[in-house]
C-alpha cells in the first residue's frame, strides 16, 4: 500500500586506521538529512513541502478547537474569538473561511507535485506506460486507505467516498492523462469539466414548493432560491446520485443523506483545482526568472478569486465547497495559489530554508501526518493525560479551564511533529 524510504546501511569491510578516519565524515555527510540553506540543482520545490506542512499541520491541529472555545459564553461578545471561531470552522453552506481552504489547498498541491514527480520519473528513463499503471495504483490505494480511515470507528467497513484521500484518488488518473499536455489543453479540460458541472446541476429540478426537507437532513433554512436552489443542501443532482450509488455497496441501512451534504461526485469540479495545480507544477518547472512566476501566480490568483466571486455575485453559480461548485473551485484555486506564491517568495526566492524547516519536515511526510491525525488524536491525548495527570492541559491549574481544548490540540500536534522530526532525520519518507 505504501513504500517507506529509507537508505540502506552498507556492510563494514577492513580498512587501514587511516581510510577509517578519512572515510567517517564522508559517510556521516552522506547519511545527514539534506541542508534546506544550500538549494542544488533538481532539488525538489521546497516552498511546496513548506506549503503542504503548513496545511497538514492546520488539518491535524482541528483548528486548535477553537471554534469550540469561541462558543463558550463569556465569548460571545468578542469580535476576535468570533473571528478566529468562523476561521476554524466550516461554513454552514456558502461563503468561505480558512478551514474550508484545507482541502482545496490539497487538491491543489497534488496537482504541483505530479509535474514534478513524473517529469523525474521519465528523467529516470521510465516508460509512459509504467507511469500510467502507478497512477492507477496510487489512485486505488488513495481510495481503498480513505475508506479504511472513515471506517475506523465503525461495526463495518463504511464505504463513503467524500474525504479528501478517496476524492484525489477518483480523480488522480483523470489527472495524470493531462500531465505533459500543453497548457491550453489543461486548461481547456478543466474548464469542460467546471461546465460540465455547472450544467449537470442546473438541469437537475429543484424541489417543489412542498417538499419535505426534513426527510434529506434538512429541516430548516434558510435554503438557496433562484437559480442557485440547483444547488442548495441535499437536494441537487451530486446528493441524488448518492442516494443510488451507495446503496450499492454493503451497509447496515440504506443511505439517505449525508448529514455536512458532501457527496461522492465532488471528485469531478475538483478535479479542475488539481488540474490548476498542475498547470501551476508546470510554471515552476520552468526556466523563468523567479520573479516573473511570482507574477503569474499572484495575477493568477486574483483573476480566480474575481472570477468565483462575480459568478456567485451575479447568481450564476452559489460559492459551495461541500459540494465544490463551479465557482468554488475557481474563488478556492485563487487562494490556493496566492498561498503557495507566499511561500515561494519566503522560501525558494527570498531563501528563509532555515526558518521553513518546521513546515518541510511535516511536508515531507504528509501521509504520515494524515493517518496519524485521523487515527491517534485522541489516543494521544489521553495518552498525555494517563502518563501527566489530570491538569496537563490547563497547566496543573495555572489557567483558565475553558481553555484546556486548546492547549490539548496543542500538545497532540507537537507530538506529531516530533515523530516527524525523527522520520526525518532517520530519512524515512512514508509514500504511495
Amino acid at each position: 500500500m505504501s513504500t517507506i524510504d529509507k537508505p540502506e546501511k552498507r556492510a563494514s569491510r577492513p580498512q587501514d586506521a587511516a581510510t577509517k578516519t578519512s572515510a567517517r565524515p564522508q559517510a556521516k555527510a552522506a547519511d545527514a538529512p539534506p541542508d534546506l540553506a544550500k538549494p542544488a540543482r533538481g532539488m525538489r520545490l521546497v516552498s511546496l513541502d513548506a506549503y503542504r506542512g503548513f496545511i497538514m499541520l492546520a488539518m491535524a491541529s482541528a483548528g486548535f478547537r477553537i471554534a469550540e472555545v469561541a462558543r463558550e459564553p463569556k465569548f460571545a461578545d468578542s469580535p476576535v474569538w468570533q473571528f478566529l471561531g468562523y476561521q476554524t470552522d466550516h461554513v454552514a453552506w456558502t461563503g468561505c473561511s480558512f478551514w474550508d481552504l484545507i482541502q482545496p489547498s490539497f487538491m491543489f498541491m497534488v496537482g504541483v507535485a505530479m509535474a514534478y514527480s513524473y517529469a523525474s520519473r521519465e528523467a529516470r528513463g521510465e516508460s509512459y506506460a509504467w507511469m500510467f499503471g502507478h497512477a492507477v495504483y496510487r489512485s486505488v490505494v488513495l481510495v481503498a486507505l480513505g475508506v479504511f480511515l472513515m471506517s475506523n470507528w465503525s461495526a463495518h467497513t463504511n464505504f463513503i467516498f467524500t474525504n479528501v484521500l478517496c476524492q484525489i484518488g477518483l480523480g488522480y488518473t483523470f489527472l495524470f492523462l493531462l500531465w505533459n499536455r500543453p497548457v491550453l489543453v489543461q486548461l481547456a479540460a478543466a474548464g469542460v469539466v467546471l461546465a460540465a458541472d455547472w450544467g449537470m446541476f442546473y438541469a437537475y429540478p429543484t424541489p417543489p414548493p412542498d417538499f419535505d426537507y426534513a426527510a434529506v437532513g434538512v429541516p430548516e433554512g434558510p435554503y438557496l432560491t433562484g437559480l442557485a436552489a440547483h444547488w442548495d443542501k441535499n437536494t441537487n443532482v451530486a446528493a441524488a446520485a448518492d442516494r443510488v450509488l451507495m446503496n450499492w455497496f454493503p451497509r447496515e441501512k440504506p443511505f439517505e443523506f449525508e448529514k455536512g451534504g458532501y457527496t461522492t461526485l465532488n471528485f469531478l469540479p475538483s478535479l479542475a483545482t488539481m488540474i490548476f495545480g498542475l498547470v501551476a507544477g508546470g510554471l515552476m518547472r520552468t526556466g523563468w526568472r523567479p520573479m516573473a512566476k511570482l507574477a503569474v501566480l499572484v495575477a493568477w490568483g486574483g483573476a480566480s478569486l474575481a472570477a468565483g466571486w462575480l459568478l456567485d455575485h451575479y447568481g450564476i453559480c452559489p460559492t459551495v465547497k461541500r459540494i465544490w461548485t463551479p465557482s468554488w473551485a475557481l474563488f478556492s484555486t485563487g487562494w490556493t495559489l496566492w498561498m503557495l506564491a507566499g511561500f515561494y517568495l519566503l522560501v525558494d526566492i527570498a531563501g528563509f530554508r532555515r526558518a521553513a524547516w518546521p513546515l518541510v519536515v511535516v511536508g515531507m511526510n504528509s501521509i504520515a501526518v494524515y493517518c496519524m491525525s485521523q487515527l491517534l488524536g485522541g489516543w494521544t491525548a489521553e495518552t498525555l493525560k494517563r502518563h501527566l495527570g489530570d491538569g496537563l492541559f490547563s497547566f496543573y491549574g495555572h489557567l483558565d479551564p475553558v481553555y484546556s481544548p486548546i492547549v490539548r490540540m496543542a500538545l497532540v500536534l507537537l507530538t506529531f511533529w516530533l515523530v516527524c522530526v525523527w522520520l526525518w532525520r532517520q530519512r524515512i519518507f512514508i509514500r504511495i
